[in-house]
């Protein structure tokens, strides 16, 4: 499960191998300059929105890559049933991020900080 390490300039996105080796890509990390908001939603996979290019898609269990859509290109690494945070940045290569987290009110708190 990816993990966000949050420092008081950057946040940091951390994939497991198995999650790099199915999104086609290494962690991310942006400057916490670029977050222009961050909200909690109740299931990551149902909440992915747009067609996957590239990354795993598997319908409300498990979704991991770039998303691209009307709201632009924002990376997932959710599972079904899980809480996940959207959240928004602003001059970035990803328009938004959609991470899952066990207590993800706690997260999105601490990104908004």
């Amino acid at each position: 499960m990816a993990t966000i390490d949050l420092t008081p300039d950057r946040i940091d996105v951390r994939l497991t191998t198995a999650e790099k080796v199915w999104a086609l890509r290494g962690d991310l990390s942006f400057p916490r300059s670029a977050v222009s908001g961050a909200v909690v939603v109740p299931d990551g996979a149902r909440a992915t929105r747009g067609i996957r290019a590239p990354g795993l898609g598997v319908p409300r269990t498990r979704n991991v890559g770039t998303w691209r859509g009307k709201a632009g290109k924002e990376f997932v690494s959710v599972r079904g049933g899980q809480p996940a945070v959207r959240i928004t940045l602003t001059g970035q290569a990803y328009d938004s991020l959609l991470i899952g987290a066990d207590d993800a009110t706690a997260l999105a708190a601490a990104v908004l900080r």
